[in-house]
Parts: C-alpha cells; structure tokens; sequence
C-alpha cells in the first residue's frame, strides 16, 4: 500500500527500500540503501550511527493516545527513538507490531517507541478507532493520529509501514519501509547506546496506557464465528483472549471452552492447549472436527471435538518468507491465515499476509497457493496470474465458486474451485485500485464497501460484513446488486441496529451470526428485516481455569479494621453498579471466602455462583474471638440497565481486617464498581 506523495530524502537519512512498493505490490525487505549512512559519512572503519541532521518536530494540534499528554522530540532527547508509519488494517504493520514489542523489551531504558498513524481509510482515522485497535494489538506505547499526514510529510514518507530512528542528541539515524524490522534495528540500537554512554536518559517515560481501568468483557475483540445448525452450535473466536467458545446457537449458554487464554501454541487437551489471536474457522462435515486458523501463530490447528485434542495442521509457528510456496504442510510456513473454508479434505485459507488464497489438502497434508501471484493489487485473470489485497474472509457457495472478502481493496471477489478454466473475478465493489472505497449500495462494482473482512453464503444471497463501514451488507451472486441491511457504527439492537466494526459473520436458520468485534459480543440479525438481537453468553465462569482473580488482573481492595463481637453475626456485602448498569440476570455472577486467623466461619452455601444475585446480600456467619481477615474475590457480570448491550466483567478481591473481641455482630462489605473515564 502506498500514499502516492513524494519521498523528501533528508540528509544522513539511510533508507532501506522494502515492502511496499510505488506499485503497491508487497514483496520481502530488501538492503538497498537510498542515501549515504552515518558511518560512511564518518571516513572511518569504526561503526558510528550517530546522526547530524535535526529530526522534524511533531506539528501541535495533535490528537494523541497511550499518553496524558503530547510529546515533543526535544522533550525525549537522551531517549533512541522509533517512529513507527502504519495504518492499520494494513497487515504488513501488524507484522511489524511483534518485533518492536521485541526491541520495547529488550532496550526498556534507552528506547522509546512512538506509533505515527497515518491513515489510508476515512474510518481509521477516528481516533476512538484508533484507541480501539491499541487496545485489540496491546500497543504499550505512545501513539499519535497523523491524519492530515502532517508527520508524514515532515518525513518524506511514501510506503506502510516506515519506520525511523531517531539518536539520543535528537538527530536522524536513518529508515526502513516494510518488514523485518528486528534484525535491521537492533544492531542499530546496540550500537547506539554504546556511542551514547553517559547521555543515554534511563529513566522511563511516564505515560498513561488507554488500556488502563478498562473493565474486562465476557467476549474480548471477537473476530470470527462459525454457526453450525447440525449441531445446534456456536463456535466464536475469541480472538484476544485467545480462545475459541462453543456455545447453544439459539440460548448463548456455553458448552466448551477451547484454549487456556495465554496466548501461546502448545497443542494438548482443550484446556491447556494455546492460541495466539485466533480468527477464521471451519468444521467437518460430520460436525467432530473443528479447524482453526491461528492468526498470529501462522498455523492452522485442529481440534478433535470427541477427544478434545487440539493438534496442529500446518505451518510452523514463524511467518512465511517470499516468495510463497507449497509443500509438506507442518513444515510449509504460512502467513496470516485470516479465514476458513471446507470442502471435503480440501480446506481453503484467506492467506492475507501472502495476498493469496491458499488450499491444503488435508489427506495429502500439502499446503500451496491456490489465487493470487502475491502481489497486492485488483487483477482479475487466470489463478496464477491474478492480485490479491489481504483477503480476509472466505466461503463457499457449493456451487463451485468461493467468495472472498477482499479487504485492503474494499471488494468482494470470488475464484472458481471447480471446472475447467478456473478464474478470479470481482462480484461487487472496487475493481480500480487500492483507494477507491466508501459506502454505496449499487450493483457491481458500482457499489462501494469499506475494508470487509467477513463473508458468508446462505439463502441465495452473499452477506458481508463491511467492517470499516460498521455495517451488514448482502449481495445478489446473480447480479452483483449489494444492498445494506442493517448498520453503522455505534450500539444499538432492534429493527435500527448499530454495530462496531464486525470483523466475521455466518448463517444459520434465518439469522447472521455477527462478530461485533469493537463492541466485544456476537449479535444475531434477522436475514429478512435486518432486525438484531445480542447473544447473552452464559456459563462462561465454569470454565475459568481457577479462581485466583490476581492471574486476570482483578482490583485488590482492602478495608479498614472491623471491631465485631463473638457469637452469631452477618457478613452484608453491597455492591454498587454504575449508574446506567445492573447485574447481568441470566450470566451466575461468582463468590468466593476465605478466612485467616480462624476468625470466622460463614455459612456452607455462601461461595460459589449465584444467577441474578440482589444486593445487599447477607451471609450467615459465626465469629471467634482473636484477630485475622475475610478475604472475598467477586466475579460480577453486569450490563447496561436499558439496552443489555456489552457486558463487562469485574473481578475484584476484597481483603477485610477482624478483631473480634467486642463490637457488633455485622461486618459490612461495601464495593463500589467505577467505569472508567474514557
């Protein structure tokens, strides 16, 4: 991808010419310097990267994220610094993301990363959509919204991702567009800090994340489904937190939990198995095995639902290098793979960080490409020879043909899977390049989409998830005519539905599944009146891997000593919601007691889970003379009060200090859960 705007070499800049091309096509980093590099500058054999030309300053005015506050270049002299150019949806910046959270850890005094994000879509240069994908790819450092692509002209910048280093005196080093960032800059950084010893600022950069006081929700990022009517099941991508949920198609209530949530790829039994930001999925014909494409692994798994045994299909863990190709399946690398589609032992992967769609034969165990030359453009033509942007959703319509959602060109394409001459061809939106988007319906590619990632066949229609435009759309296969169905960005049930960037979708008995990725839940949509409904998951809390709320982060609240007399008493605990919200009524809210010091004995039934509790809650207890503490852990799902929309999780341990000798004969609980002010 490319913003055509000319480069401005400035001086001692070193550029390493890489991904994206003025072409836009993506092809691996190459070592070809653009500009003469500081040590060559410097005339002799010892390594210098110091730079002598000042770096542009950031423009004021600036919208910025993962800090308090705008930061100036002047402010963070005697820190290395890394501007980071992305957008993103643009998967080759979201491969970027791993090797700097890489060069974060290992230079955490001397390095200071800052995101310039410079947006190629309208609806990635909000920045609440911004905060949100910090949130979805756990950005831990300051970010800034370059809308007006001020920074990025200050820079010469022509390609995403770029990035540029920055010395601690303030001056330029030098650059790379494209990938592989982590072999390329640390030698750099070694460097640097030795040059710099005694100037070298240690000290950390007192920033405030957008992550921090966020409640947590049932459902983090979710960003596929897969709805099987067979079965009467809904499998849901969980993505970041790392897992896949089964639960009933029509009740919500939660069968099976796949994954431990730590992000990782060990493969075993469904609880100790590991993913790491799983996405699309697929399932056998006879409903036992269920495939997985784990994003950010590079793999595809499988679990073997009767055994539950989670195993793994293909890839080997590391991202595919160029040029892609086929072979033996666990020792082929992949790229990405975003989406799934089965027919037969033939399983097609939306392969998005290769461009292409890629097929592995599950009998033969080989992987290879199926579409696409792995060039990043709209041509149409013969398999091979066609070009591909980030496909991002794949489904088949049993008819020959699978559907893709073509998402860094904003269309629906499709390629032929069966006959003779086998083709790629373009079904509704953009077919002229990589900028044109928006959102119109029409027919063909009169119509205009917005960055789809998700695509479904069902009931004569394709549905898609026009993402960037928070919208459901379907098209006539026929006649390429697209139409809205329901939409547009926000929250909102009923018959005038908002939605937040779905990211998946299926179709079962008349409804879409709906991955409302931003939003943090799966909706169901009405095919015929567009009218949408929230699945309200329960059961989730019997299968927490244990109920040590420090392991996820939970609020530790201690309070004040309480006198109490010995004999018969009463623990009262209330808990007051924030204004807007009440208990969930149909997800078992969870209680959990203990006592040090032998203090206390509370009443047998007052741990464990409780549907619809109602607040102050009295618990029976007896009181022994002698000083010690009750330590409650609450696990409390709660919605807002009008529109049941997202439901937000707070786990909270509450430590309460006894002296029991005289006193009372009640102890009284009184937590307060506060929304975060965001």
């Amino acid at each position: 991808m490319v913003k055509r705007i000319p480069f401005l070499l400035i001086a001692g800049l070193a550029v390493v010419v890489a991904a994206c091309t003025q072409n836009g096509s993506s092809n691996p980093a190459t070592a070809e310097t653009a500009s003469t590099t500081a040590r060559e500058r410097t005339g002799t054999t010892e390594q210098s990267y110091a730079g002598d030309t000042r770096a542009p300053e950031f423009p004021p005015d600036l919208d910025w994220l993962n800090t308090d506050r705008p930061l100036t270049l002047e402010q963070l002299r005697g820190k290395i610094v890394i501007l980071d150019f992305w957008t993103y949806g643009c998967i080759n910046c979201i491969h970027v993301i791993p090797d700097l959270k890489r060069l974060e850890e290992e230079f955490a005094q001397e390095l200071v990363v800052i995101g310039v994000h410079s947006a190629k879509f309208e609806n990635e240069a909000d920045t609440d959509n911004i905060r949100q994908i910090i949130l979805r790819y756990g950005l831990e450092h300051p970010v800034v919204n370059d809308a007006d692509f001020a920074v990025w002209r200050s820079w010469g910048v022509q390609a995403w991702p770029t990035l540029a280093i920055v010395d601690p005196a303030g001056n330029v080093v030098g650059g790379h567009s494209g990938e592989g960032v982590y072999s390329l800059f640390k030698p750099v950084l070694d460097s640097l800090v030795q040059e710099f010893e005694g100037q070298i600022d240690s000290s950390p950069l007192d920033i405030k994340l957008e992550k921090a006081g966020l409640p947590e929700t049932a459902l983090s990022f979710p960003g596929k489904v897969l709805a099987d009517a067979d079965g009467d099941r809904l499998f849901i991508a969980d993505t970041n937190h790392h897992r896949i949920i089964v639960t009933g198609l029509e009740d919500g209530n939660v069968i099976e939990v796949i994954g431990s949530g730590d992000r990782g790829r060990a493969d075993g039994f469904l609880r100790t198995a590991s993913f790491n930001q799983p996405q699309g999925l697929a399932l056998s014909r006879d409903g036992e095995r269920l495939y997985i494409a784990d994003t950010e692994n590079h793999l595809i798994r499988m679990v073997d639902l009767p055994t539950g045994q989670v195993s793994t299909v293909a890839g080997t863990g590391s991202k595919g290098t160029f040029p892609p190709t086929g072979g033996s399946s666990p020792t082929t690398g992949l790229n990405s793979p975003w989406d799934l589609a089965l027919a037969g032992d033939r399983l097609y992967v939306a392969m998005a960080g290769y461009h292409q769609i890629w097929m592995i034969d599950l009998a033969e165990g080989v992987a290879r490409p199926y579409a696409g030359n792995a060039r990043e453009s709209t041509t149409n033509g013969a398999l091979d020879e066609a070009e591909l942007a980030q496909p991002s959703g794949v489904d088949l319509d049993g008819k020959g043909r699978l559907y893709f959602a073509d998402s860094e060109s904003s269309s629906i394409r499709w390629a032929d899977v069966d006959g003779e001459e086998r083709m790629v061809g373009i079904l509704a939106g953009s077919d002229q390049d990589l900028f044109s988007f928006g959102d119109e319906d029409g027919v063909g590619t009169e119509a205009r989409l917005q960055h789809p990632l998700g695509v479904a066949v069902e009931a004569g229609y394709v549905w898609v998830a026009d993402t960037y435009n928070s919208k459901i759309k379907r098209i006539d296969p026929d006649t390429g005519a697209v139409k809205t169905l329901a939409g547009g960005r926000g929250w909102r049930d009923g018959l005038d539905p908002l939605f937040y960037e779905p990211g998946g979708l299926d179709a079962a008995n008349g409804k879409l599944y709906v991955a409302d990725t931003n939003n943090h839940s799966v909706r169901t949509v009405d095919q015929a009146t567009g009218e949408t409904a929230t699945l309200v998951l329960t059961g989730l809390e019997r299968y927490a891997v244990d109920s040590d709320v420090d392991r996820f982060g939970g609020t530790v609240v201690t309070l004040d000593p309480f006198n109490v007399a010995p004999g018969s008493g009463s623990l009262i605990l209330d808990v007051a919601f924030p204004a807007g919200y009440k208990v969930n009524p149909f997800a078992p809210s969870r209680f959990e007691w203990k006592v040090d010091g032998g203090v206390a004995a509370l009443a047998p039934d007052a741990a464990g889970s409780v549907v619809n509790p109602s607040f102050p809650m009295e618990i029976p207890a007896t009181f022994k003379a002698g000083d010690g503490s009750i330590t409650g852990d609450l696990y409390l799902v709660y919605c807002e009060a009008e529109q049941e929309s997202i439901c937000l999780i707070e786990q909270a341990r509450v430590v309460v200090p006894l002296m029991v000798g005289s006193g009372g004969s009640t102890v009284a609980i009184d937590y307060t859960i506060e929304l975060p002010d965001l």
